[in-house]
């Protein structure tokens, strides 16, 4: 009989973290000298600059993260990370760039790391990026003027690859197929989809139909009433200004992107001020949101999300500041958020939230708050382990990446401190 801890699920940013449950992914890797004999320990991993995202081979063996850049500008890279037999989580090298990488994702074939890195689409070879000798930048391109690319995700079926621009409002649609014929240069791009202002998340269901992203803030063409401050102003000073209406989750019918991007639109909804993170249950029936303008994370219905949007909004909890990051574990009862107080004291240790998604949905999120997590500053991107069991975020403040093993993990979802 599986242990809660065992049956752990997480709707990551990945294929967010999403493509297939991670029950499924981590049933099909299989064990070797890295995962067989120790599971992940809990452990802070010093970092040479600030870390955005972080990822990890369905293996468990080795863990990626992108280095954005430290506060010099200097140091972007890409970390990568070796999983000892004995559990141990170890800084192995580090593949400079003159690019920033920010958001990043694997094809689920295993071979390729995609890093959307603000100026250009990065493609990496994994094995070589593994090896560290040698080039392993299998190509790369800018997928238009001006986009700054900050999020990508690929399609299930590793067809189609998306990416986040915040600059252009819009999401740019690839074809994968046709970039790695082609040596990935620009002709692989089949166009962009509308979005609002600045596009983060970027999810897709279980079954690939629909792609879920995050704008920011609304376009002032869908006439949304002003609801939300200006980011960073602290509402207990005064009565703060409304300057900016409530940003979405736009649904995107993932094939109709393929030949019409800009017609693939199905839905957006209304999704609190400055909505950022994005991850489904294990099941799919449910969407979380942070909404980082709000101090709050949104639960939603998926399937009124497109048949009525009105009332697909089920909770709305109160968090820490700023929150950015979250993950869906345990069977999709729990969800951890991390609080960022990105506009406050964003470079002072902050903490992960864990929340009750049952308590989420009744009497607008009262009581959800299981426990606190101690992180470091700026927790930012986080994802579940391969195997299910571990917790591991970036400290973009701290300049780390941060790794709660699965006994800590089981206290703090159980409310233990």
């Amino acid at each position: 009989m599986s242990t809660p801890l065992t049956r752990i699920l997480a709707s990551r940013i990945w294929p967010v973290f999403g493509l297939t449950p991670i029950l499924v992914l981590a049933a099909q890797a299989q064990p070797n000298a890295c995962n067989s004999t120790g599971a992940l320990k809990s452990a802070t991993i010093a970092l040479p600059a600030h870390p955005f995202a972080v990822r990890e081979t369905q293996d468990g063996c080795w863990v990626f993260v992108s280095l954005l850049s430290n506060p010099a500008g200097k140091n972007a890279g890409l970390a990568v990370l070796k999983r000892e037999a004995s559990g141990a989580l170890a800084l192995d090298h580090v593949f400079p760039l003159t690019s920033r990488p920010a958001g990043m994702a694997l094809t689920h074939d295993g071979k390729l790391l995609i890093a959307a890195a603000l100026d250009k689409l990065l493609f990496f070879d994994v094995q070589k990026l593994i090896a560290g000798s040698g080039d392993p930048i299998a190509g790369s391109f800018r997928d238009g003027p001006q986009e700054s690319s900050i999020y990508v995700n690929v399609s299930p079926d590793d067809k189609l690859l998306f990416a986040s621009e915040e600059r252009s409002q819009s999401i740019t649609v690839i074809d994968l197929d046709r970039a790695r014929r082609n040596g990935f240069n620009a002709s692989a791009v089949l166009g962009t989809i509308p979005t609002g202002q600045k596009p983060i998340a970027l999810t897709f269901s279980f079954d690939g139909k629909w792609l879920y992203t995050t704008s920011q803030v609304a376009r002032p063409e869908w006439n949304w009433p002003k609801a939300c401050k200006k980011e960073g102003e602290d509402a207990k000073s005064g009565q703060p200004k409304m300057v900016n209406p409530e940003g979405a989750v736009v649904v995107v019918d993932v094939e109709r992107a393929r030949s019409a991007p800009k017609e693939s639109v199905a839905a957006r909804i209304p999704a609190g001020c400055s909505p950022v993170r994005l991850a489904l249950s294990p099941k799919g029936d449910r969407l979380y949101v942070t909404a980082r303008n709000s101090n709050a994370v949104l639960a939603f219905d998926a399937a009124q999300l497109l048949s009525d949007g009105e009332h697909a909004r089920l909770g709305m909890t109160p968090v820490g500041e700023a929150p950015v990051s979250l993950v869906v574990v345990e069977d999709g009862r729990r969800v951890v958020v991390g609080n960022s107080n990105r506009f406050g004291h964003s470079h002072s240790e902050q903490s992960l939230t864990v929340l009750d998604t049952a308590k989420m949905e009744a009497g607008g999120g009262s009581g959800a708050e299981v426990n606190e997590i101690p992180a470091g500053a700026f927790p930012r991107e986080m994802i579940v382990s391969a195997d299910g069991k571990a917790l591991l975020w970036t400290n973009f403040g701290s300049d780390s990446l941060q790794v709660l093993s699965e006994a800590q993990l089981a206290k703090a979802l159980s409310g233990q401190r």
